[in-house]
């Protein structure tokens, strides 16, 4: 009975988040943090002596000083590039280089790229006039372009840094955030081909017209002069990747031994600071804020404005990601890793790797599916299995593929208790089944190909 103690722990855990979201309808801040002091009474003593309820007030700031600064500052880069042009200029660029032909690649790929530094549904909001544009101008495939937002938009949201989900899994396996980023992309992109191949087909199986959505109104669009250039606007997206993944470049060839390591050793202090996601983020922040001040002409005023906004709804998620965080360092207390290590142990390394993938998918999946947040499923899902202590050598292969396999199950299950569905069906005009036979079905496709990607980079570059 004491050996399967943790799991009672466990389920008790998760039934008071999924029960206090679902059923209370209770902020998940407040789910995660109530389960959070719940499991750390349940669990044993502290060898140190902090009192139980101290401790997972320790371990909320301890996930705070990990990503509070990077959601910050990648809300406010959001906001700044919504209100500039920049996200317009980069989604008007797709649709010239791709033409109305290609529209759906076109819009595909804007929610691709835009979903990096800005939330899904401002992604969405975004882009759904151009889809209503498109068709007014070719009387067809309207589904199919709203079908292609999602795609684009949804999958980068769940698999790639800066936004929560992927940066708190990053933080909580202990993946490096570069690495995080080009294999979140390499995974990402052959799962958004697969959403515009399934749009395609749903389109021809449901002929959905465009309606009008009486409470909103398509926005004016801008003029062309009005609009930054395109390597301006690109600017607060490509910058910081390039920085962060240059440090892990270095560090990466130190390690290995590859290239001229005198070089790379005197420049490594610097690109360790530039390549720190705080740093890189801060610096793309104030490019954005540059770009905004010039484009828009604002006063300092309402420049501050606009920052106080953004940190309003950027304040949220990091209250929630380090919620979760708390929660996922209380499983550890509570010996949760060790319980369920035991149950996958296995004498063959590669077969326990595997199980992890399809583990991880799992969980997430099911927590997808009981209180409707990705960004949720993957914070609580990594966290979880982080208390396992998940390593190269326990695995087969890096953890950042444990982090794309939770970042896929996350996709799975969106119903009428995920934001995303509702701000898709009501956005687009369409009715609550049109969304279930659309929207739902897209995202288990984007989850189910993110796995097999997943599992075959696993096999094929382990990076171990």
């Amino acid at each position: 009975m004491l050996e399967n103690y943790p799991f009672v722990i466990l389920g008790i855990g998760i039934a008071v988040v999924i029960g206090m979201i679902i059923f209370l309808k209770i902020n998940a801040f407040l789910a995660l943090i109530t389960a959070a002091m719940v499991v750390s009474l349940l669990g044993p003593e502290s060898a140190d002596g902090i009192n139980r309820i101290k401790r997972v007030a320790i371990a909320f700031g301890d996930s705070v000083s990990g990503i509070g600064i990077v959601i910050a500052l990648a809300a406010i880069i959001g906001k700044c590039m919504m209100d500039s042009g920049a996200a317009d200029r980069i989604v008007r660029t797709f649709l010239n280089a791709l033409g109305e032909k290609n529209a759906s690649l076109a819009l595909m790929g804007s929610g691709f790229v835009l979903a990096v530094p800005v939330f899904f549904d401002t992604v969405f909001y975004l882009l759904i006039p151009l889809a209503r544009s498109l068709y007014r101008s070719t009387q067809r495939n309207y589904l199919m372009y709203i079908m292609a937002i999602a795609a684009g938009g949804a999958i980068t949201h769940t698999l790639v840094p800066p936004t929560p989900g992927p940066l708190s899994m990053a933080d909580n396996l202990g993946v490096d955030l570069g690495k995080m980023i080009f294999v979140g992309i390499l995974v990402a992109l052959p799962a958004a081909f697969a959403g515009i191949l399934f749009a395609m087909f749903a389109n021809r199986k449901m002929n959905i017209p465009m309606r009008e959505v009486a409470e909103h109104k398509d926005p004016d669009p801008l003029e062309e002069h009005e609009l930054p250039s395109l390597t301006v606007s690109l600017c607060p997206i490509v910058l910081p990747v390039l920085m962060i993944t240059a440090n892990t470049l270095v560090g990466s060839l130190i390690s290995s031994g590859v290239g001229p390591q005198g070089l790379l050793e005197k420049i490594s202090p610097f690109t360790s600071i530039i390549g720190d996601a705080n740093f890189a983020l801060l610096v793309a922040t104030a490019i954005a804020l540059v770009i905004l001040f010039r484009q828009r002409k604002l006063t300092l005023l309402k420049l501050g404005a606009t920052v106080e906004n953004a940190l309003m709804s950027g304040g949220v998620i990091i209250l929630i990601t380090a919620g979760g965080g708390a929660f996922g360092k209380m499983l550890t207390v509570a010996q949760i890793g060790p319980a369920i290590q035991a149950q996958f142990s296995s004498t063959d390394g590669s077969a326990t790797g595997m199980s992890f993938l399809f583990l991880g998918f799992g969980i997430a999946a099911l927590l997808k599916v009981a209180q409707g947040s990705s960004t949720v499923a993957m914070i609580t899902t990594s966290a979880m299995l982080a208390t396992m202590n998940v390593n190269t050598e326990l695995l087969g292969f890096d953890p950042v593929y444990l982090a794309t396999a939770i970042g896929a199950g996350s996709l799975i299950g969106s119903w009428m208790n995920d934001s995303g569905f509702w701000i898709f069906c009501k956005m687009s005009g369409l009715t609550e089944t049109e969304a279930l036979k659309s929207w739902t079905p897209l995202l288990v496709v984007l989850g189910f190909t993110s796995l097999a990607t997943t599992i075959l980079l696993s096999i094929v570059w382990p990076m171990s």
